[in-house]
């Protein structure tokens, strides 16, 4: 492509009728569909990259994305790109804005942190029906505040591998910004945690384990000695992926600041 524009893409999803983020031959992905609906309105595209990959199930409010579009085709829709790709995407993913940015951004490396929130229902009658696909139903009551106790334990830098499922050549090792539990208006129980990044199933992992503490069958110190498991932990249980939302994934607002970031990204990490 001779003449491009870098943008930076906000994206929204309900992933339940997803088979996750990435691309998959054969099945429906967010990204197939992002990125049938960008072709179709540029012709050519390049460098699609992502914040974050959510696995099957998982919601997004704050995903962000990068591409690579044609300079003058992006001249003749940049006032109106995010309402033509209204009529063009199904109606569980959407493009909330669009930006030109300089070419060193890069949605998955220049991140500093990403933030997730996940809801847990404990009440005796269930979920209420109209938050079903983004709320997990617990079968036993919650002590908040004592879950929000135990999970501070696991700020920090650490190695995470208790918590996650290894993949070759990956490491483990994540700084832990936020880990925090209350409850919502409505009474669900709601989890923030943000990160420099997460390696897989690793929220999922940390919300079950923090459950069991909660609801009484393991106490705070069994939590806190999964950090020093040096192996991925067989009694955390990986809560199902729908109560799972992306909200949130940020940014310096100082370009001259993305490198650093992205350099430090890709650095080997060690403790």
């Amino acid at each position: 492509m001779e003449d491009s524009t870098r943008l930076r893409l906000g994206v929204a999803y309900d992933g339940a009728e997803f088979n996750g983020w990435a691309l998959q031959p054969g099945l429906r992905t967010v990204a197939s569909e992002v990125i049938r609906a960008l072709e179709i309105l540029f012709g050519e595209i390049e460098g699609f990259t992502v914040a974050g990959r959510t696995d099957a199930g998982v919601h997004a409010t704050g995903q962000i994305v990068h591409v690579d579009v044609p300079t003058v085709k992006w001249e003749a829709l940049r006032d109106r790109l995010v309402w033509r790709l209204r009529g063009i995407l199904p109606p569980d993913v959407r493009v909330t804005a669009a930006e030109a940015v300089d070419p060193s951004f890069n949605a998955r490396f220049a991140a500093r942190w990403r933030r997730y929130r996940y809801r847990v229902a404990d009440a005796t009658w269930g979920v209420n029906p109209l938050r079903r696909l983004d709320t997990l139903a617990w079968p036993r009551p919650l002590d908040v505040e004592r879950m929000h106790a135990a999970s501070q334990a696991l700020l920090g830098e650490h190695d995470f591998v208790g918590f996650c499922k290894q993949r070759e050549g990956a490491t483990t090792i994540r700084e832990l910004k936020q880990y925090d539990w209350a409850r919502d208006e409505d009474g669900i129980a709601v989890a923030t945690v943000r990160a420099d990044a997460f390696c897989h199933s690793m929220v999922r992992s940390l919300v079950g384990a923090s459950l069991a503490v909660g609801d009484g069958r393991r106490d705070e110190a069994w939590l806190a000695a999964i950090l020093t498991h040096g192996e991925r932990a067989n009694d955390v249980h990986v809560v199902g992926p729908h109560g799972l939302t992306l909200v949130e994934v940020s940014y310096s607002d100082d370009p001259a600041d993305w490198r650093a970031r992205i350099d430090q990204t890709r650095r080997l990490r060690t403790l």
